[in-house]
């Protein structure tokens, strides 16, 4: 399994450019770790590698995503986020504490955060619904990514119209966060939600608007009704 890694790294290496590298920091405040290679090619290099693999034991395939996101380079990462959402079908109650550890211990921009939770994490959560209630501890957390990740863990099943209350339940409990990562995170979340719950969610933004801050609100209402986004922009 280790020939996977290196075979990984040097198409990597064989696919990076400086160019991307210098663009791909323009995204972040942080200080971030790149290769330099374009996550098209990223995605290519995961699918291809992953036929490699593909039969192999999950805990193997996991132990490889580990060293990936161990590395820190975001192309590493979004090639590890790419083969844990691959074996989603595969997922048991007990792959939670791998992607807690995951968030916890290697996300480290808003990218990171977003690959793993929107498909991986989301995923596990469609099929162990019960496990929501750690995504609400999520909410409590001092690791800004981690609060995060609770709400951008969300995003497709809050399209799909699933959680409501819990989203909501989620967006109370950050929306005294000042973070801005944070309150584009559950905006976000909130967005996709009215996707399916328009009315609900123009209750629920306008009933908040107080408190709720700007950047999150007008993520909140950026997909609604003409007619609902001027009544919730109203003074």
């Amino acid at each position: 399994m280790q020939s996977i890694l290196v075979a990984v790294r040097k198409a990597l290496k064989e696919n990076a450019d400086a160019k991307t590298a210098a663009s791909a920091q323009y995204f972040f405040k942080e200080k971030i770790k790149t290769v330099g290679v374009k996550s098209a090619v990223a995605h290519k290099i995961a699918q291809t590698h992953f036929k490699t693999i593909k039969g192999k034991p999950k805990e193997e395939i996991f132990a490889l995503c580990e060293i990936l996101w161990q590395s820190g380079y975001i192309e590493e990462a979004s090639i590890a986020c790419d083969w844990s959402n691959a074996l989603r079908e595969y997922f048991t109650p007990a792959d939670f504490k791998i992607f807690e550890r995951w968030v916890t211990r290697y996300v480290s921009n808003w990218a990171m955060c977003d690959m793993l939770c929107n498909h991986t994490v989301g995923g596990f959560i469609e099929q162990y619904p019960a496990y929501i209630k750690e995504l609400k501890r999520w909410a409590t957390s001092d690791n800004r990514w981690v609060k995060r990740a609770a709400a951008v863990t969300l995003i497709i099943p809050a399209r799909k119209g699933l959680f409501l209350q819990d989203i909501f339940e989620i967006a109370s409990r950050l929306l005294p966060d000042t973070d801005d990562m944070v309150q584009k995170g559950y905006g976000w979340m909130l967005k996709a939600a009215s996707e399916a719950h328009e009315k609900e969610v123009f209750d629920y933004v306008v009933s908040k608007k107080a408190v709720m801050p700007r950047t999150a609100y007008r993520y909140a209402i950026e997909k609604m009704s003409p007619g609902r986004k001027a009544e919730a922009m109203k003074k």
